[in-house]
């Protein structure tokens, strides 16, 4: 069999995505052109060289990265007149290198094979950078060449503020606010954490202080932030497989740390494929043979089953290598298992039935796995509500339920006194109830919600009247009452039939007139009108004309505030209420009388729940009652509910609702056509006016309790 076997490789990187503030002021690189990039090993030191068209004022900023091993250069103000963006080395510890041009400002990345220290010169129109041993654990930057910036200020200045945040994806930022943007800054992966030292700083007393910040969902479980010397140093203790980036804006400074996503049967970690590139051009080749060819390239080691076999003819250009493998897998109907660097490759079935075979072996085990029995204390939870928890039961068996936690010879029992949980299974499954257990067991989050309920009155009455009357005493005194019309007859006035007799004498009895318009102002909050009276009478006194002016206005503002508090777990409900019940007889199917009880009460019942974002949604149901008229012996009940459901932030007030209400009257009685006269007619009517204002607002204020606290 002929076949003609050509692969070639290109490494292809780009620069890190890595923004931060450019600390060199810009007309030191205004004028800098970049011409060549070229490396070489000079007395044993890898030094790469980089020529420009005008020598360079200021040495560049740099900053440094271990995964994977980089070191780039900033040049604002400089541009790319190489014609090339990647320059390809491979001397010492050097791979290549990369020049990109964004806007008005270029960036030199150097690959390389391990971590190492540089120093950065200057020599006529060239930059030399001279590269330092290789380290294969941490980056080790001399003095004058710092990590992330290089501090042009040799004062100690103080930071202003350390503060943390979510991002949108989960990741965790740490944003410090720096006195100025000429701090330098040295970022290290030191263990399983990191640590940021920042140079020629000082910390004030407040942000010396470590921050717990594992309820916000990311990473970042811890920031301690401590003052060393003429250094501040931050300490970032993250958890799981994470990654790290930083950026600098002006004076702010953030620590990006996200989650690292795994999987272990994925080539290459990160999204897509991302294996170095390579070409292939191959005629009939045995698939065994171009595995082999993929191994010698990638370094992998290749198990191929027996049962893999079949040629294939490709042509790739310029695809990355775990691509290509997983092409050619797919083109041959085959599956992968990985394990550390070692690639089985096999027929899909082969593959399916090998798992199949290893779960029917890992349960058979399982089942002859010895029991163990272990005890937990709980500490916040129920002991028995933990054992209905691992031991509720679904409807997924046949003809039975099982245990939806543990195995199926698993048992768990509670025993109150002790609050103590013990469960018998295997010690993998124990195992898993511990981790459980631990995640349940935890202190619940109280909410305090404080209720202000706002009850304001305004009242304006305002009411005018008059009495008009007149008194004959003639007829008291012997003589005639009324009015002499001629021929022996007389007219007399009263308000009545008898009145007008009694005033002419001929009813043999004196009597007033009494009052011939009779429009008094009405009674105003509670109290009489003030009256004024005038009488006219002639010399003889024995006829009288009264008249009577009455007015009362009266105005009244009144505000009732109400505010009950209650303490409550997070998703528990509560309630409180304060009031009066009020009895009232009731008929009995018997046909007696009972006693039954009606409550006139203020009452605040509410069901929090926080969100992880730390806002808090409330079930809220408020009453205000008050007692009102009585009808029938029984008491009526006036009656402000509402029910709803809120979003509101830790520590916010929200308005939940209100009711207004406005009542206006303006009543007028008069005497007819007489009322009506101008000016003269006001002394035969009354005016009433009234203007009565009520309104209520409900105000809900709920907070998280970080530490024990009473409602005062």
């Amino acid at each position: 069999m002929k076949y003609s076997k050509v692969y070639t490789t290109k490494i292809c990187r780009i620069a890190a995505g890595i923004s931060f503030a450019i600390l060199v002021p810009l007309d030191a690189f205004a004028q800098a052109v970049i011409q060549s990039v070229m490396g070489s090993v000079q007395n044993g030191v890898d030094v790469v060289r980089i020529d420009f068209s005008e020598p360079l004022q200021a040495v560049p900023t740099g900053f440094s990265i271990q995964s994977p091993p980089r070191i780039a250069l900033d040049f604002p103000g400089a541009s790319n007149a190489s014609g090339k963006t990647a320059f390809d080395v491979n001397q010492g510890n050097v791979k290549s290198v990369n020049v990109v041009q964004a806007g008005d400002r270029s960036r030199v990345v150097l690959n390389l094979k391990q971590s190492t220290s540089y120093q950065a010169d200057i020599q006529g129109r060239s930059l030399l950078i001279s590269l330092g041993a290789a380290s294969s654990t941490s980056v080790v930057q001399p003095a004058s060449a710092p990590v992330f910036a290089d501090p042009t200020n040799s004062d100690v200045q103080t930071l202003r503020d350390v503060d943390f945040r979510r991002g949108a994806d989960g990741s965790g930022r740490v944003v410090v606010i720096l006195p100025s943007s000429q701090i330098g800054v040295d970022i290290r992966q030191q263990g399983k954490g990191l640590v940021v030292d920042f140079l020629k700083s000082a910390l004030p007393e407040g942000l010396r202080r470590r921050l717990d910040v594992g309820d916000f969902g990311t990473p970042v479980q811890a920031i301690t932030t401590v003052q060393q010397g003429e250094r501040v140093r931050m300490t970032i203790d993250p958890i799981g497989e994470w990654e790290h980036s930083a950026y600098q804006s002006d004076s702010q400074f953030v620590i990006e740390i996200r989650q690292k996503k795994i999987d272990l049967n994925k080539l290459t970690q990160g999204p897509g494929y991302s294996g170095e590139k390579l070409s292939l051009n191959f005629q009939n080749i045995e698939v065994r043979s171009l595995l082999q060819v993929i191994a010698d390239f990638t370094n992998f080691n290749i198990v191929t089953s027996d049962t893999v076999t079949g040629s294939l003819t490709l042509r790739l250009k310029d695809v990355p290598w775990d691509q290509a493998l997983q092409i050619i897998m797919e083109a041959k109907g085959l599956g992968m298992r990985k394990s550390g660097t070692v690639l089985w490759i096999a027929p899909k079935d082969e593959i399916d039935d090998r798992t199949k075979k290893d779960y029917e072996a890992a349960l058979a085990i399982q089942k002859l796995e010895p029991l163990r029995t272990q005890a937990f204390q709980m500490n916040y939870a129920k002991a028995v509500d933990m054992v209905a928890q691992l031991t509720a039961s679904s409807g997924g068996s046949v003809g039975g339920t099982t245990n939806r936690f543990l195995s199926e010879r698993g048992s768990a029992i509670a025993e109150p006194r002790t609050n103590q949980l013990f469960v018998t299974d295997t010690p993998s499954k124990l195992e898993e109830v511990r981790q459980l257990l631990s995640t349940l067991d935890v202190a619940v989050r109280q909410v305090m919600i404080e209720a202000r309920i706002v009850e304001a009155s305004d009242t304006f009455g305002r009411s005018l009247g008059v009495r008009l009357g007149g008194t004959d005493l003639r007829a008291n005194r012997g003589g005639v009452g009324g009015y002499n019309i001629g021929g022996g007859n007389s007219v007399a006035f009263g308000t009545s039939y008898s009145n007008a007799v009694a005033s002419s004498g001929a009813g043999g009895a004196a009597n007033t007139l009494g009052n011939f318009v009779n429009l008094p102002a009405q009674a105003q909050g509670g109290f009489d009108p003030a009256s004024f009276a005038i009488s006219i009478f002639n010399s003889a006194a024995n006829r009288f004309l009264n008249l009577e002016i009455s007015a009362m206005e009266a105005d009244g503002k009144g505000k009732i505030v109400s505010s009950p508090r209650v303490v409550t777990a997070d998703q528990t409900k509560a309630s409180i209420e304060q009031g009066t019940e009020f009895p009232y007889p009731v008929t009995a199917p018997n046909g007696g009388t009972v006693i039954a009880f009606k409550k006139a009460v203020l009452k605040l019942e509410v069901l929090p729940q926080i969100t992880p974002e730390g806002n808090i949604i409330l079930d809220l149901d408020v009453n205000k009652d008050s007692p009102g008229e009585i009808l029938q012996n029984v008491r009526a009940i006036n009656t402000k509910h509402i029910k709803t459901q809120v979003l509101v932030e830790n520590g916010g007030t929200v308005v939940i609702g209100g009711i207004f209400e406005l009542f206006e009257d303006d009543a007028e009685a008069k005497v007819p056509f007489l009322g009506d006269i101008p000016g003269v007619g006001n002394l035969f009517k009354t005016k009433t006016k009234q203007a009565n204002k009520q309104e209520m607002l409900i105000f809900i204020t709920p907070k998280v309790l970080t530490e024990r606290a009473t409602v005062r």
